[in-house]
């Protein structure tokens, strides 16, 4: 019997609506393969949404993201909204659907792939062997606290942020960071910044206590600053990173460098519900709307299509899909296809969006070969 599965898909701005397109591409010749089918439910949001409608996400849209089973999310923004004093702002839709949604826990795979140490800017033995996790804090921190905006003092202008943290927050991502080491190489490192903030030294209480609990699993600390530099000079020493919100924003983007661009990173947001199948979450790839680019058939579709495999795996309980994907993208490397992103230098033609996606397809679907760069579509 073929399930059915409910899946809200946010194209977005920019590239957003290509690479969504991608996804969806390749998540539809997995599901002929392993015996799904996927209902796709469109949403706009972003600044599509502000076009549309004047608001970033509607309420109404909120609520039809709340009754499918994962949803999957492009990019959103571009120069166009790019007022930071405008009420309303495309950035409004992703921080609606993450806590209206509940996902507290972002998770961003890093793995540096072999075949394309000469994209990194690193050396290839920094980068060699690098495969970890970076959990971040979603829910919380700078991004939700209390602010005022900029206002006039005899000093001169004057804005601040507040960065509160409860416990309960806290003790659910370290938790789910230990649950993954566990599957992992059994090494959690917790980001924080004791040294001067008191919600980081609640945060590493927190972390000591959940480690307390666990054993098996090793626990480091490191302040976000020694992280940073150690993500570029000791990268395969990690294994699942836990750490706030703005932290992980910022090192989850750094660590894009070992994987040679942004482009190749996947991410989930994963809450507590439970689906027929599995955890609700959102998946989207790591990079921004490049609106520069958009429509060029120059996107990379490879942060997209792996965040598509992320959602087979955690939502839809389709881990062999998933897998499969996976795979599908590593002989599409192999077999010399390369976005414009990947080209350190002149040793590959660029292979466009298009292309790339009919490259994973025919992997996926069981292709005794692979179509070359240069030679046009796949079949």
């Amino acid at each position: 019997m073929i399930s059915t599965l409910r899946v809200a898909v946010v194209a977005g701005d920019g590239i957003g609506p290509e690479v969504t397109a991608a996804a969806q591409r390749v998540l539809e010749a997995a599901g002929r393969r392993f015996a799904f089918e996927i209902e796709w439910h469109a949403i706009v949001a972003g600044g599509a949404g502000i076009e549309a409608y004047g608001t970033a996400l509607r309420d109404e849209d909120l609520r039809r993201c709340s009754e499918m089973d994962a949803i999957l999310l492009g990019a959103v923004g571009g120069p166009r909204w790019d007022d930071p004093a405008a009420a309303v702002r495309p950035e409004q839709a992703l921080l609606a659907l993450r806590q209206g949604l509940g996902l507290f826990a972002n998770l961003r795979p890093v793995v540096a792939e072999p075949l394309l140490e000469d994209s990194s800017p690193l050396r290839p033995e920094r980068i060699r062997g690098v495969d970890l996790v970076i959990v971040r804090e979603l829910t919380g921190g700078l991004y939700y606290g209390d602010r005022a905006e900029g206002h006039r003092t005899p000093a001169g202008r004057v804005a601040h942020d507040t960065l509160p943290y409860q416990e309960g927050e806290i003790r659910r991502v370290v938790r789910l960071a230990f649950e993954l080491a566990r599957e992992r190489r059994g090494l959690v490192t917790s980001v924080d910044k004791a040294n001067v903030l008191a919600t980081s030294r609640l945060w590493r209480t927190v972390a000591l206590e959940v480690g307390a609990e666990e054993p098996d699993i090793t626990l480091h600390h490191l302040l976000v600053d020694r992280c940073a530099m150690e993500l570029v000079t000791r990268p395969a020493t990690f294994d699942v990173i836990v750490t706030e919100n703005l932290f992980g924003d910022i090192l989850s983007d750094e660590a894009s460098v070992l994987a040679g661009s942004l482009g190749m990173l996947a991410s989930a947001s994963l809450g507590e519900r439970r689906t027929a199948w599995g955890t609700f979450g959102l998946y989207e790839p790591v990079h921004g709307s490049a609106p520069d680019i958009a429509g060029s058939d120059r996107a990379n579709p490879i942060g997209a299509i792996l965040s598509g495999a992320l959602l087979l795996r955690w939502s839809l309980g389709q881990p062999e899909a998933a897998a499969a994907i996976e795979s599908a993208v590593g002989a599409a490397l192999r077999s010399g296809h390369r976005t414009a992103d990947l080209i350190a230098a002149e040793t590959h033609p660029i292979t466009g969006t298009h292309a790339f996606t009919d490259a994973v397809v025919q992997a996926l679907s069981g292709a005794a070969h692979l179509s070359h760069p240069g030679t046009g579509h796949a079949a």
